[in-house]
């Protein structure tokens, strides 16, 4: 198996493209997440001890996840330095700690693990001698469940798309807001009341239960640095029932427009019969797209316009467990 640290002479290119290019980076703690919001709860308990709910402070996502850092924001020097120009104030929280920088070497997705130090010019950080590829992740894909998207009506047309279930997301079933992980509330409660307000003045609002989904998805999505820079990324869906399918994924790769309509083939494996798959072709129109604040992250939710009425009876008692008459 190839090993995914550097060799001397590949490291050795790769400080020389630092040096040469400056390229940005993104720095995250090294502490694990549950410490680090453990931190932050003990950091702000005294300040918020005195303060209503409406005026307590919260933490910011900004100190749980990478923060980027512009090319024209860190120097790297010869002996293997990167100092720091004016970092945010996120990441001078880091001063001291153990943090992974991430980057870019003609498009391959590396990184290494160092301490974030204080020196006379500012923050500086020290380039190890192991320097590594980042691995692919391993995403396990639910079988029970995919979707091919259609860019166009013609079925028959080359351009189309396998889309599969989000991690963690529970389909054709009631999204409850406790599926929001806690600490994220915050923030997916602004999107919520700003993306239903949207809904009803644009009469897509239906029971509005699709939006749970799309405020957390966009409440806790954050950019990383990728194993291969630029790699186009297949759409997740993180809700569906028998009206409406919500496509996620970053704002780079949503090629879904407001307004059109795609075609869908839904496949449903079936273990207890002798037919292995119940199959469902249907329409769909973009009602709307929400994006984070950043504007990196992007879902769309699509509502049906054209299926079968054997298909909606399925698609109705799967989401429902009530018979559909």
């Amino acid at each position: 198996m190839e090993s995914n640290v550097l060799s001397n002479i590949e490291r050795e290119l790769v400080l020389q493209y630092l040096i040469d290019g400056n390229v940005p980076v993104t720095v995250t703690p090294l502490t694990p997440i549950i410490q680090r919001l453990q931190d932050f709860e003990e950091q702000f308990e005294e300040e918020n001890s005195q303060n209503t709910e409406d005026e307590k402070i919260k933490p910011t996502l900004s100190t749980i996840f990478p923060i980027a850092l512009k090319a024209e924001q860190i120097q790297v020097l010869k002996q293997g330095i990167i100092l720091l120009k004016n970092p945010p104030q996120a990441v001078k929280n880091f001063s001291t700690k153990q943090v992974r920088v991430e980057f870019y070497f003609n498009k391959l997705g590396l990184f290494f693990n160092t301490e974030l130090k204080e020196v006379n010019a500012g923050l500086a950080l020290v380039i190890p001698f192991r320097i590594e590829r980042i691995a692919e992740p391993k995403k396990e894909r639910q079988l029970d469940f995919n979707v091919e998207l259609f860019y166009f009506k013609d079925k028959n047309d080359e351009h189309h798309a396998s889309c599969f279930p989000a991690q963690n997301y529970r389909l054709f079933s009631k999204p409850i807001w406790s599926d929001v992980p806690e600490f994220f509330q915050h923030k997916a409660k602004s999107y919520l009341e700003e993306f239903i307000t949207h809904a009803r003045k644009q009469g897509t609002a239906g029971n509005g239960l699709q939006l749970i989904p799309v405020c957390r998805y966009l409440a806790e999505s954050k950019l990383k640095v990728q194993p291969v820079e630029g790699r186009v990324e297949p759409l997740e869906i993180i809700y569906a029932d028998y009206e409406r399918i919500v496509f996620a994924a970053k704002k780079d790769f949503m090629n879904l427009n407001l307004g059109e309509e795609y075609s869908l083939e839904m496949s449903f494996p079936i273990e207890s019969s002798a037919v292995k798959e119940r199959k469902i072709s249907l329409t769909c129109i973009a009602e709307a797209i929400y994006e984070n604040d950043e504007k990196t992250f992007s879902t769309c939710v699509c509502k049906y316009v054209s299926v079968k009425e054997e298909d909606l009876r399925f698609l109705y008692e799967k989401t429902t467990n009530k018979i559909y008459y």
